[in-house]
């Protein structure tokens, strides 16, 4: 199912740039947030998501060539449960997705499924006639769910990207308030595109935002529910079809 990875690949990757802005040590002075240079308010920035055990995420727009606009909503923790939801945009369908311990259930629109199998798409919706598709974490067939659907997906993906936070400079400017939250905003240009995170001035220093502008992207991140649980109500059975009694058993892992 590419429409679960490409959307999953894009908001972490979103939160990835967020943290790859700033490396290093990691001052704890005791200062004054809003008058630190941009790399240490970025430092600051990456040590607290990094230190997040959970949070929401929630990604609008464009965040590269080649990648239709779509969101991508979701509340996400390090033990790998998650619930949200993909809407993959230009009637390519949605699909929400829940997680807890070592099950998932999907249930997606008709458009999704039409897109996903162009062959039998509309006979699946069909069947499942807007119930959730339930699956082992386990099961190879719903893989491209279930990977996304922890937080250290988001934190491995930061520690690979160490080294590509080295070119542009980073900039600060004038602090604005984001979703109710006091936050200074650090830039760096580089590569044709512009990446601005906005750090919560008071408290943890979270990056509650990110925008990255240019070079075929236009789209926005928004983190929010720092350290919050995630949502743990799942599908009654009654609105659950099994993927096995429905595919047969799942191939076995290659």
């Amino acid at each position: 199912m590419t429409g679960q990875r490409t959307a999953a690949r894009a908001a972490a990757c979103g939160a990835a740039v967020a943290l790859a802005l700033a490396s290093g040590t990691t001052a704890h002075a005791d200062d004054d947030f809003e008058s630190l240079p941009a790399q240490q308010i970025a430092d600051r920035s990456r040590e607290a998501l990094l230190g997040a055990k959970s949070l929401h995420l929630s990604t609008r727009g464009d965040l590269g060539k080649g990648r239709a606009p779509m969101t991508f909503d979701l509340t996400l923790d390090r033990d790998g449960n998650c619930a949200g939801g993909i809407d993959l945009g230009s009637g390519k369908g949605s699909v929400e997705i829940i997680k807890r311990s070592d099950a998932v259930w999907v249930k997606a629109d008709a458009d999704f499924w039409k897109n996903q199998l162009p062959v039998g798409g509309s006979a699946f919706e069909a069947i499942l006639g807007g119930r959730y598709l339930k699956a082992s974490t386990a099961d190879t067939r719903l893989r491209t769910v279930v990977e996304p659907c922890d937080l250290d997906t988001v934190r491995n993906l930061v520690a690979d990207s160490a080294g590509v936070e080295d070119a542009g400079t980073l900039t600060k400017g004038k602090p604005e308030t984001v979703g109710g939250t006091r936050a200074v905003p650090v830039t760096k240009k580089a590569a044709g595109r512009e990446v601005t995170v906005y750090v919560a001035a008071e408290g943890t220093h979270y990056p509650v935002r990110l925008t990255v502008r240019g070079d075929g992207a236009d789209a926005s991140v928004d983190l929010s529910r720092f350290d919050k649980p995630v949502p743990t109500a799942t599908p009654s059975p009654d609105d659950t079809v099994d993927i096995n009694a429905l595919l047969g058993r799942s191939p076995a892992p290659s």
